[in-house]
Parts: C-alpha cells; sequence; structure tokens
C-alpha cells in the first residue's frame, strides 16, 4: 500500500463516487445534494446497479448502489456486491475520490456512539477463515487506508479500524475475529484490495 500511496497525484478533488450499499442509505444524500438518477450509466445494461449523480458547488459527485437482486428482489449487500460497483466505478467514472458510505455497526468499548460517523484507519474481513499458513493472513486481509488527516481535523470525525464481511448476525467466531482485528465499526460492504 505504501508504494501505492506514493503514486497518488496531489491533485485537486473534482469527481467523487459514493459507493452504498442500499438506495434506502443514500436517499438523504441523493435529496440533499439534489441528484438525478442516471439512466444511462456507464455500466454493463445486465446489471441492477443504480447511479445518481449532479454537480454540488465545483464537484462532480456520483452515487453508485448495487441494486436489488434480480432474482429475489432484495437489496443486493455484502462484500462481492460492493466490490463489483467499486470496481466498475472506477474503470467507468475515474473519480478522485471514492467514500464507502452507509450504515455500520460500533463498538460501544471501543468508544463508538450512535450516529458517530468514522473515518476508517485499517479494515480486515472477519469471516474469511482461511486454515492454512500465510493464506489465514490473506484472508484477514488486514490492510490500512488512504490516510485523510485534513479531512478528518476539517470535519472533526472520529478514526477507528473496521472489521466487514458477509453475514449480519455476531457468530462466537466473528466476534473472536473482530476482536482480534481490534475494530471500533463493523460492517458488510467495505472493500479491501
Amino acid at each position: 500500500m505504501e508504494g501505492v500511496m506514493g503514486q497518488v497525484e496531489k491533485r485537486p478533488i473534482s469527481t467523487i463516487v459514493f459507493i452504498v450499499a442500499m438506495q434506502k442509505e443514500a436517499q438523504p444524500l441523493i435529496n440533499r445534494l439534489r441528484l438525478v438518477e442516471e439512466v444511462n450509466t456507464p455500466f454493463p445494461k445486465e446489471v441492477t446497479w443504480i447511479m445518481f449523480k449532479g454537480m454540488y458547488k465545483d464537484l462532480n459527485i456520483n452515487i453508485v448502489c448495487p441494486g436489488k437482486d434480480s432474482t429475489l428482489g432484495v437489496e443486493s449487500v455484502g462484500t462481492v456486491p460492493a466490490s463489483l460497483v467499486t470496481y466498475a466505478s472506477i474503470l467507468a467514472i475515474q473519480p478522485d475520490l471514492i467514500i464507502n458510505a452507509g450504515t455500520a455497526g460500533g463498538f460501544k468499548a471501543k468508544g463508538a456512539c450512535i450516529s458517530d460517523v468514522y473515518v476508517v484507519s485499517t479494515v480486515a474481513f472477519h469471516d474469511r477463515r482461511i486454515p492454512v499458513p500465510v493464506l489465514d493472513i490473506y484472508g484477514v486481509g488486514m490492510r490500512n487506508t488512504f490516510p485523510t488527516p485534513n479531512l478528518i481535523k476539517e470535519l472533526n470525525l472520529k478514526v477507528g479500524r473496521l472489521s466487514t464481511g458477509d453475514s449480519m448476525d455476531m457468530s462466537p467466531h466473528d466476534e473472536e475475529s473482530i476482536t482480534a482485528n481490534d475494530a471500533t465499526v463493523k460492517d458488510m460492504e467495505v472493500n479491501n484490495p
């Protein structure tokens, strides 16, 4: 990651993509920024992804949601839909900044409270169990995020580690992994490189 961070251009941000798991979570931001649904998205016609876009001040704002599963009609939540939407958005929109926004559970023991907003410093999986040497470390996939000290300072945001996975419940094994990951928050959509 350090090599990648060293290659990041220092340029003004003009295009932002928000990745949000469920449209219901995104709707307040869509309304606030007066974004409109893009009918002709840059994504394959076969996918159910939904894109909203518009300008806010001098910023090109895009919100992309995975949409509803075409068979079951439920929101496409989890790390796989989020990863696919993020990758496709990077290729199609070429944003300067990607923000994975949405709802996460916070751990009171780590100082989290309801309605806190966190900038994530480190992400790891809590449910990719591969009990083979080295692959076990790969399965956890602990990675640091891009540092955003100015954002944190300007908006007075909390910083914490996030543990992600594809299960909403908290199995004893997940709880053990989340504790080992030293997570402050838990979600189902962070996509880890």
